[in-house]
């Protein structure tokens, strides 16, 4: 058997990358991603593609935040961990997969053929996500009309908030932050994360009680692919009253009013309490996600 060559790809040549068969769809989903030419890579034997990468980052990002289109062809994986290892940047592994993937058998291979090519790269777990896509057909989810919405300028409103929120979050990317820099860093990273998304920073809301007491807060946000639900917490001492189904719901609203005509949104599998709000919201889970760790 051939050697892989591990190849760099640049306009003249990045048709490469369209010729690997595409059973979990990932085209359509990023049929409105850009990818960077010279951010695609392939690994070719016998000048045939059997693997491919794209990392992807903003329109104002010098590097790439993440690989977010990864194949394998069945039989490949060790091709496929090379193409990750010789990469130039090691970043977070998203692999996108259709809704139920797990219960049809030709998904299923495909998918486990792309989790062992990143495990034999040296990636681990992080975590699997719901992915979700709110249309007009699923009607708008009703307001309690319960909290006051308000605009807030001061970002250590926010970070604060962010830091109470974060001590007893379920969420895997915030438990990965304070593991490695404890809350202050889980809280900086979401506030670079509201900063990066090309949205108005006036979007951003806080919500009180009719006692006036913060209950958490929303932020309406767009990403480089459109409309999104950027982040809804609550405050721990405000738990238990169902307000994140509030938030989800007035969220949702300003993005329709602002003229979305969908909206995305993600939350951790395991994350039992968020995913029923967005059933209970009409958000539908179009597809999954696992995002794999780099080798540390």
């Amino acid at each position: 058997m051939a050697d892989v060559v591990i190849r760099a790809l640049d306009t003249s040549d990045a048709e490469l990358f369209d010729t690997l068969p595409d059973p979990l769809g990932a085209r359509e989903g990023h049929r409105l991603t850009r990818h960077r030419p010279d951010w695609k890579r392939v690994a070719l034997r016998d000048g045939r593609v059997v693997a491919r990468g794209a990392w992807w980052g903003g329109p104002d990002d010098s590097e790439p935040i993440n690989v977010n289109w990864f194949d394998v062809a069945e039989g490949e994986e060790e091709a496929g961990a090379a193409l990750l290892r010789s990469a130039p940047w090691q970043v977070e592994l998203e692999l996108n997969l259709p809704a139920g993937w797990r219960d049809d058998p030709a998904l299923r291979t495909a998918a486990d053929t792309r989790f062992t090519a990143a495990r034999e790269a040296g990636y681990e777990l992080l975590v699997e996500r719901f992915l979700y896509r709110w249309t007009p057909g699923g009607g708008l989810p009703e307001r309690p009309g319960r909290l006051e919405f308000r605009a807030e300028p001061d970002d250590a409103v926010f970070f604060d908030a962010l830091r109470r929120i974060h001590s007893v979050t379920l969420d895997a990317h915030a438990l990965k932050a304070i593991e490695q820099g404890g809350l202050d860093r889980a809280a900086q990273e979401e506030l670079d994360f509201f900063h990066w998304c090309p949205s108005p920073r006036e979007w951003w809301q806080v919500a009180y009680t009719p006692q006036g007491d913060l209950a958490g807060i929303h932020i309406p946000a767009h990403n480089p692919s459109g409309p999104c639900i950027g982040f809804i917490g609550v405050l721990p001492d405000q738990r238990g009253h169902g307000y994140a189904y509030d938030l989800l719901a007035e969220c949702t609203h300003f993005l329709v009013e602002q003229g979305a005509e969908f909206v995305a949104a993600a939350t951790d599998r395991g994350n039992f309490p968020m995913a029923a709000n967005f059933a209970k919201a009409g958000f539908p889970v179009v597809k999954e996600r696992i995002n794999f760790d780099p080798a540390r």
